[in-house]
């Protein structure tokens, strides 16, 4: 687990970049907080396209964002989203889990077993799981690395 200031930081750097996300089509905001393996903390938001094919999500802008500057093994992620206007009721739809890309992404950068995936429906209530269990039986750079 991620200690709770750091924790505490992870969340405002999530809902931080969530207010930041560009998403005129869907008006669903997604931030993320990536803490990497350094300690140093990424954020990133979704940002959309009018050919959707070239939307990029929150959690890999944070991930090509820390990459870019050097960094390549991540301990914990926060991720927060909701659509526009809609204030969050406490149910599993007020969760943003990352999409099948993110978690692939996210699994050629992380240990499986060991990245905590915190998500959050206010900056209070949030569950956590390992990338392990949202993305079961993946494929990793060591499958081709050995």
């Amino acid at each position: 687990m991620v200690e709770k200031e750091v924790l505490d930081k992870l969340i405002e750097k999530a809902f931080e970049m969530k207010e930041k996300s560009y998403c005129p089509y869907s008006k669903y905001h997604v931030g993320a907080g990536l803490l990497a393996k350094s300690g140093k903390i990424y954020g990133g938001m979704n940002i959309e396209n009018s050919s959707y094919g070239a939307t990029i999500c929150a959690e890999r802008t944070a991930v090509f964002k820390a990459v870019s500057e050097g960094e390549k093994q991540f301990s914990a992620i926060v991720i927060c989203g909701g659509l526009e206007g809609v204030e969050p009721k406490g149910s599993e739809v007020d969760y943003a889990f990352p999409c099948g890309l993110c978690r692939q992404v996210l699994r050629e950068f992380s240990n499986p077993k060991e990245l905590k995936i915190y998500v959050c429906s206010t900056k209070e209530k949030y569950n956590v799981y390992t990338l392990d269990e949202l993305l079961p039986h993946s494929f990793g750079p060591e499958h081709l690395l050995g």
